[in-house]
């Protein structure tokens, strides 16, 4: 989406904005927005993809990772044995883990091994002397988070550690879903915050297990997958978020090649329901998102990187949401160059469809159970759209036909 001036607000908001901006450059100062020095050792990804580069299979070349469409990788690895299979898997678990049109069930696999590996370099450094106190207890809670990803039964189908450490699991059978939600988190999606204990219904995963488990209680006998995708770059923190969109631009390249890769049919319809920052990514990707992607849900929204519903250009349905006591909707609604998110998703001039929230609460509930925000967005992503509950005072944000996507 191009970049443009977009000062479309009140004097009241462009009034914040030069605290707003005070907050970016203070935390670009100081985040992990600071770019790791040359003489930095190389991550473990990166490690394995330039001797992927290098590597080749019964004289054949192995898929460029950036380059090649997923179909193109899908039919590279059907023409391989098991043999050959086994042998990437354990020789380049993460490139493997991590490359749209792979087998599912592979990325699994490979992202079992790698999860082994990254656990077990994590309970190295927790005994590394050489680190600080600090240094070891993240470790620590590395090595954690990577022992839960592994219990029996989890469906990895994104793993890389580096860095701050992105995922993504499936909830559901990903290959006989006739119906695939994505939920798409926000700040804080890195690793170690994949999942919680405590509140666990604001952290990716327990956002798309909740969702699913809706799903699956309004219709039983629909086969659905729900996908927990903290599989980018996210902020580290809330004033970032306020600020810029310049995170998401990655983000929305690695979703939308995700989307791409989703396995059934072209028509298999797929959802993405947005948290907070995640609903910069999904505006930002909206206008290059393939057909099937039929709704986009936002909800606690600090904009889209767009004016308005037409200016996303997207094929899909648009909702949006917002709890009465959200302090999101207090961010300032601009645009000027690369700063600002752009419109409110959730005020009536957007154009978006407008859904209750009923007993959410603040910015991290709705995704809890029992609650009408996540009824909505299953009943969205079960096809259920003309059973939604619109806005207070709303009529008519369902559309009269489950198959049309006018707005």
């Amino acid at each position: 989406m191009n970049v443009r001036p977009n000062i479309h607000a009140s004097p009241g908001l462009l009034r914040r904005v030069p605290l707003a901006l005070a907050v970016v450059f203070a935390v670009l100062a100081t985040a992990g927005w600071i770019a790791r020095g040359d003489g930095a050792a190389p991550y473990p990804y990166e490690v394995q993809l330039r001797a992927w580069e290098r590597a080749s299979l019964a004289g054949r070349p192995l898929p460029d990772p950036e380059n090649t469409p997923p179909g193109e990788v899908a039919d590279f690895f059907a023409g391989l044995t098991p043999r050959q299979r086994d042998r990437l898997v354990t020789d380049y678990p993460l490139v493997v883990g991590n490359l749209p049109g792979t087998p599912v069930r592979l990325r699994y696999r490979a992202n079992r091994h790698a999860l082994v590996d990254a656990r077990a370099a994590e309970r190295r450094r927790m005994r590394d002397e050489r680190l600080s106190d600090t240094g070891r207890y993240w470790a620590g809670r590395r090595m954690n988070r990577f022992d839960s990803l592994l219990e029996p039964g989890r469906r990895i189908l994104a793993f890389d550690p580096s860095g701050n450490g992105r995922a993504a699991e499936v909830f559901g059978d990903l290959t006989t879903a006739e119906r695939i939600s994505v939920v798409v988190p926000g700040v804080r999606s890195d690793v170690v915050h994949f999942e919680r204990t405590a509140d666990k219904y604001t952290a990716p995963q327990g956002m798309a297990e909740a969702l699913y488990r809706e799903q699956r209680a309004l219709d039983p006998g629909q086969p659905t997958a729900v996908i927990a995708w903290a599989d980018y770059d996210a902020p580290p923190g809330v004033a970032m978020s306020a600020a810029t969109a310049g995170m998401a631009a990655e983000g929305a390249e690695r979703l939308a090649r995700t989307v791409a890769a989703l396995p059934g049919h072209a028509d298999t319809p797929v959802v993405l329901a947005c948290h907070s920052y995640g609903s910069v990514v999904c505006g930002v990707a909206a206008e290059g998102l393939p057909g099937r992607v039929t709704d986009i849900a936002v909800a606690g929204s600090p904009g889209m990187r767009a004016d308005d519903v037409d200016d996303l250009d997207a094929t899909a349905r648009v909702w949006a949401m917002r709890s009465p006591d959200d302090w999101i909707a207090d961010v300032p609604h601009v645009e000027i160059g690369p700063l600002g998110l752009g419109g409110d998703p959730a005020d009536d001039s957007f154009g978006a469809r407008l859904l209750a929230t009923g007993e959410a609460a603040g910015h991290d509930g709705y995704f809890l159970p029992g609650t009408t925000s996540l009824a909505n967005l299953a009943r969205i992503g079960t096809g259920a759209v003309n059973d939604v509950t619109c806005a207070p005072g709303v009529d008519g944000c369902a559309p009269l036909d489950p198959c049309s996507r006018e707005s």
